[in-house]
């Protein structure tokens, strides 16, 4: 399992890939998100499923690209069709004796940029079968693995005008939420970020020290709000009378 995430918000893309490999009862770390291109023509790729089909994908699509013989792709819509078309060739050459082990040929993928003529990022998530969606304004985030945990977050918090700032937090709250319930997902991380005025891309990855400033604030601020949250109508039927706060004279009740 792992968990990938792609925003779009009004100020560029963040894409979050966890770092975690589990084979059985073996523990491994690897890089889940690549950079394609070179220069401003640049986009991310990040994938979920079996590795083995992951690296043909983007072998395949890296030779595509070298024989292009310098021509970079124009548009995000022409790299994400390469990619689906790299995909379809794996399906076409592994798929059946994959299964045929009882391995599901289950690759999904984020992929987002902006490249010469487009007049915007965009952003897709292309599944195993190679059609794909594209992320819009209304839910400016797609996430593929393990989605369940960190989903509840972002729909809550994150819309396609959160700043970029806020975005890159609530990008990590939803990574931490799922690492927290999933033990199969998990530190270090890769973030990457494209800002779209400048058009230029930033990536770092951080491990579990990195964080630990952040990771502790949220754990002490979530329980201090779950206590001051205003009482809800349980607390007269479910809550002793011995365990609920007395008021004294100065304070109000």
């Amino acid at each position: 399992m792992t968990y990938c995430l792609g925003i779009k918000t009004r100020d560029g893309l963040i894409g979050l890939s966890d770092g975690r490999i589990t084979s059985g009862s073996q523990l491994s770390s690897a890089r889940k998100v690549t950079m394609m291109g070179s220069g401003g023509d640049r986009f991310f790729i990040m994938n979920s499923g079996l590795r083995s089909v992951r690296d043909k994908t983007l072998a395949y699509l890296r030779r595509d690209m070298q024989k292009r013989r310098g021509e970079a792709y124009t548009t995000m819509l022409d790299a994400v069709s390469a990619f689906t078309a790299c995909l379809r060739q794996v399906a076409a050459e592994d798929k059946e004796s994959l299964e045929a082990s009882k391995l599901h040929f289950n690759l999904h993928a984020i992929i987002g940029g902006q490249l010469s003529e487009d007049r915007e990022p965009y952003m897709f998530l292309v599944y195993p079968e190679g059609n794909w969606i594209e992320v819009d304004e209304r839910t400016p985030y797609l996430s593929i693995g393990a989605t369940a945990y960190g989903k509840p977050i972002l729909d809550r918090a994150l819309t396609y005008g959160t700043d970029m700032q806020t975005a890159l937090k609530l990008a990590y709250l939803s990574f931490d939420s799922t690492r927290f319930s999933s033990n199969d997902v998990g530190f270090p991380i890769d973030m990457v970020s494209y800002h779209a005025e400048s058009r230029s891309w930033r990536q770092s990855n951080y491990d579990y020290d990195d964080l630990s400033e952040q990771r502790q604030w949220w754990n002490r601020n979530l329980t201090e709000l779950a206590r001051r949250m205003p009482d809800g109508p349980w607390v007269e039927t479910l809550v002793p009378d011995s365990l609920r706060p007395r008021h004294t004279a100065e304070e109000p009740a």
